[in-house]
């Protein structure tokens, strides 16, 4: 681990800690300080990152943010959990965005190596790209969920980077990304040419009111391994720290609903918060509110049922289901969780045989007994073709 690119947590959040009950979550966080050092990473499970970084949107105040998501996430209590958690500090902002991006790819392929998990406080969210191309040494291909009312596929020198970060990870070698899916976008922040290029490359893309039932996102994270979440995408009334907020969005509820899902899903592998702004926040709401979205993840990763990929195919229930003039479609079902997947057939050596179950929930299970192909299960078989 290279730490010359990152700075201790801020002396004043380690005083906070230092005030708090000694069975606060800040009092079982292995934290990198001035007085001692980098912390033992030795059998941690998820280590905590801040990224002092806002050009990519010209946010200000980084730090100030940091400090402020970090007193709210330490003064919590945890739950029963198992998981060692480390703070290794906050990434220094590089002479250029490009720099940053360097050290903060550089971090997270070191953690990821280690079967460490990342857990991003930023900054603008085109950290997801370095985020992303943290992945290039695993040499496998990736996963990438984005909760956030808009696509990010602007274009046009005008276009800041957070707005844009997602053609760049779809246009640039090498491209190792199979699937992209945004959750709770809202039309009218997307133009049709937009929508129209998610569905040509066979993305998903959900609208905010197609996932107010918030239990269908839990198969749509169970398949990412990046979660990106824009704070944008809760309503400005209970997020208020966001300079795109927006009279609708999630709930601050279903925000925290969300991140337990990412937490529970047994392939993810890295999670970010990104887009606060200090300066627009009221009574430290929003940084409270990301404080307790992270609260929820690192219990959901607590709670991790080891599904697949970790149990093979033998471990499940099978159900069949028979289309006409089409092959048998298959089902499995989870005897730990309860949980669905459906099976994409594929010959042995293909490079995407880690994506052959796909996660589904039991209503794609009813659609098939009704004789109708699943929507994610097509889009799965083209981009496997």
């Amino acid at each position: 681990m290279n730490v010359d690119f990152l700075s201790p947590v801020n002396n004043t959040v380690v005083a906070n800690i230092l005030a708090q009950s000694n069975t606060s979550l800040g009092a079982t966080v292995r934290v990198f300080t001035e007085n001692d050092g980098f912390p033992d990473l030795s059998g941690v499970r998820l280590a905590i990152v801040g990224v002092a970084e806002g050009r990519g949107s010209e946010q200000t105040h980084c730090e100030e943010g940091l400090y402020r998501i970090r007193k709210a996430l330490y003064a919590l209590y945890p739950g029963k959990w198992h998981a060692p958690i480390a703070d290794i500090g906050t990434v220094k902002q590089g002479n250029t965005v490009e720099d940053t991006y360097f050290a903060v790819r550089t971090i997270l392929t070191a953690l990821l190596k280690r079967n460490i998990i990342p857990i991003l406080i930023g900054g603008s969210q085109d950290l997801t790209y370095a985020n992303y191309r943290a992945y290039d040494s695993l040499e496998q291909t990736v996963n990438l969920v984005a909760v956030d009312s808009r696509f990010d596929l602007g274009k046009g020198e005008q276009v800041r980077l957070s707005q844009s970060f997602l053609s760049r990870i779809i246009m640039e070698e090498p491209n190792n990304l199979f699937n992209y899916s945004n959750i709770g976008y809202q039309t009218y922040f997307n133009s049709q040419e937009e929508i129209n290029l998610l569905d040509k490359l066979y993305f998903d893309a959900y609208r905010l009111g197609q996932v107010k039932d918030i239990t269908l996102v839990e198969p749509i994270m169970r398949d990412a391994d990046i979660v990106s979440f824009d704070i944008g995408s809760i309503r400005q009334s209970d997020a208020p720290g966001n300079a795109q907020g927006a009279p609708n969005g999630f709930h601050g509820e279903e925000a925290c609903a969300i991140a337990r899902y990412a937490g529970i899903s047994d392939k993810v592998t890295s999670f970010g918060v990104y887009e606060y702004s200090s300066a627009l926040d009221r009574n430290d709401q929003t940084a409270q509110l990301m404080a307790q979205m992270i609260w929820y993840f690192i219990e959901g990763v607590n709670y991790r049922a080891n599904d697949y990929p970790y149990a093979t195919k033998e471990s499940y229930e099978k159900y069949t289901v028979v289309l006409e003039d089409d092959d048998p479609m298959n089902f499995y079902k989870s005897d730990k969780s309860g949980r669905w997947w459906m099976e994409i057939n594929l010959i042995s050596n293909n490079k995407h045989k880690r994506h052959a179950l796909i996660p589904c929930s039991y209503r794609d299970y009813e659609q098939a007994l009704s004789h109708k192909i699943p929507e994610r299960w097509f889009k799965a078989l083209q981009k496997l073709a």
